[in-house]
């Protein structure tokens, strides 16, 4: 349909180009400046196009302009024929249907996985970074938002065309890690978290909060986490091996997670080998004239320019701080990766980092500094309220996983699909997986949301469930038809059997996949794609329930419908692999 559109829009454009070559002027209306709308109802045509934008350059009314193009569209012997009229200031097409069902249902099963993709971003380099723990903690609900918008975002901008990678830069140094290195030297004994049988990062956080809850009663805590930070910096070698330690098994459990929830990197950072790496970069922006040294030696920027005030980027001592080290950084991934485009994934809090890091990248000549990109998302919550790391409060992303896999297993349990399936534990991760990842990118990103595990794994509705369900259910219907084949014996294909409105309104949705895809990546809104799928599901779920597809007599009816079924199918399937939910067939 994407294409059947464009034959349109120039089909109008050349009209209107006529109407003005008619009366000798000399403007000009190329197919860019086309705008079509889907009508609000049936009888008002497929689709439209609004004259009202047209009305100074023509000196006329948009009825009148409307008037005058449809009687110049050329659509005789086409291979995509239709009908117009010009009403109220639009030119409104009726398309020939059986046509459009025969191009369209044949570019989704000859493409198949291929299907939605497109050359929009072809020759970009794009990296993206996300997920960026630090090693005192395990993963929460917030990781997880922004693991899940990272994923999709990545597969998304290379459906388009382009060359992505991944990265992502672990914090494991600084004053949180010694917290928790100090608490387990006070309280540890020497144990480990095979000892525990704990999950070595959730041993690492227990020892975090252990610190927060002895430093309420110990005014004296944070200040040994100073010294411990200063000896590790002076590279003593006990304090070293203890850190290392410590950030193997923080890190080892995070990769478990990273697995269970399908998130993968093509580079790893390690703050540990970058936070030094901006220090020289400012020095010389400072010997550039570029920033500037007070008298006590901290070195600033003034932010004047982007109507801020000052930031610090060396501390008069000349140690570093998060700014200076994300310049390095930036740089350096730079260098490794020459990229167009990074897109840093990372909460809404951070807005003014961001703002500050690119400017500064700008002010120290880096042209593609212009192509740097926050793309800031909201706080993810469960209804009973926020997370408070220090104090032990936080969703653990480990907890909320088995949490829906053991609800995921009693929904099928309850819905006695305990036999049908090939193995409960591995369906309820799959649904689970799927609920998650669904809930959580259903929501345009830049907007808070409350992540409800109930609500989330609902065979009905606007979850990522149902939409697997949906898919179960025609994979189910096709084995069926293809089972009893002989019943159906000489039933073709035929697209002027596809008479009902529904099928009509599911045909235009399939076409419409291929800009959802595209406005998505433009957009780095995944939420397009889910709210697409929910469309598409819903409409379909009717259809079915409406009109018999195996139990009916006309095997051309039936094998119409199915070709339809398939194609649906095909885009669920293609749609699924960019939002990271499971396809199951049976379930």
């Amino acid at each position: 349909m994407t294409d059947v559109q464009n034959l349109w829009k120039k089909r109008i454009s050349d009209a209107l180009n006529s109407v003005l070559a008619l009366e000798n002027r000399e403007e000009k209306i190329n197919q860019d400046q086309i705008v079509i709308e889907l009508p609000p109802k049936p009888e008002y045509g497929d689709f439209a196009f609004p004259m009202f934008t047209f009305a100074k350059i023509f000196r006329r009314p948009p009825q009148k302009i409307a008037e005058a193009a449809a009687e110049h569209v050329q659509i005789e012997n086409d291979e995509m024929p239709g009908t117009l009229s010009a009403v109220s200031g639009y030119i409104n097409v009726f398309l020939k249907r059986a046509a459009v069902f025969s191009q369209v249902l044949e570019e989704v099963l000859s493409q198949g996985t291929d299907y939605g993709k497109n050359q929009s971003l072809k020759g970009q380099n794009i990296m993206v970074e996300f997920s960026c723990p630090n090693t005192n903690k395990p993963l929460h609900l917030g990781h997880l938002r922004n693991d899940s918008i990272g994923e999709a975002v990545s597969k998304i901008l290379m459906e388009c065309g382009a060359e992505v990678r991944k990265v992502n830069l672990i914090n494991d140094r600084g004053i949180h890690i010694c917290k928790s290195m100090l608490a387990y030297e006070k309280y540890g004994n020497g144990t480990d978290p095979e000892k525990e049988h704990r999950k070595s990062d959730h041993f690492v956080g227990d020892y975090y909060v252990k610190f927060n809850e002895w430093s309420k009663s110990d005014p004296s805590a944070e200040k040994q986490a100073q010294v411990l930070l200063q000896k590790w910096e002076s590279n003593d070698p006990e304090v070293v091996s203890l850190w290392k330690q410590m950030n193997t098994w923080a890190i080892d459990g995070i990769k478990e997670t990273y697995n269970d929830t399908g998130v993968s990197f093509d580079e790893i950072y390690f703050e540990s080998n970058t936070y030094m790496l901006g220090r020289d970069q400012v020095l010389q922006g400072l010997e550039d004239g570029v920033f500037y040294k007070d008298e006590e030696g901290t070195v600033w920027v003034d932010l004047d320019e982007i109507d801020l005030d000052k930031k610090v980027l060396l501390r008069k001592d000349g140690t570093s701080l998060y700014l200076t080290q994300d310049i390095g950084t930036a740089i350096q991934r730079h260098k490794d990766w020459p990229f167009n485009r990074c897109i840093y994934v990372v909460g809404s809090e951070q807005k003014y980092h961001f703002t500050v890091l690119f400017h500064v990248l700008k002010k120290l000549n880096h042209p593609w500094a212009d192509n740097l990109y926050h793309l800031s998302y909201g706080m993810v919550n469960l209804p009973e309220g926020k997370m408070k790391s220090r104090e032990g409060t936080v969703v653990d992303a480990d907890d909320l996983l088995e949490e829906l896999k053991t609800l995921a297993a009693k929904e099928i349990k309850e819905k006695e699909r305990e036999d049908e399936v090939d193995d409960l534990g591995d369906t309820a991760a799959s649904v689970a997986l799927s609920a998650l990842n669904y809930f959580l990118l259903k929501v345009n990103p830049s907007k808070d949301m409350v992540f409800n595990p109930k609500e989330s794994l609902s065979f009905n509705g606007d979850t990522g469930p149902y939409l697997q369900y949906m898919g179960a259910r025609i994979s189910s219907m096709l084995k069926k038809y293809n089972e009893r084949k002989e019943k159906y014996t000489g039933g073709e294909f035929d697209p002027e059997l596809l008479t009902v409105q529904d099928e009509w309104e599911l045909v235009k949705l399939l076409s419409s996949y291929p800009n959802v895809v595209k406005y998505a990546a433009e957009e780095l809104n995944p939420s397009r794609i889910t709210a697409f799928l929910f469309e598409l599901a819903k409409n379909y779920s009717r259809y079915y329930h409406d009109n018999p597809i195996l139990h009916n007599e006309n095997a051309d009816l039936v094998a119409s419908r199915i070709y339809l079924s398939k194609a649906l199918l095909q885009i669920l399937k293609n749609a699924f692999t960019l939002l990271g939910i499971p396809f199951m067939e049976i379930m």
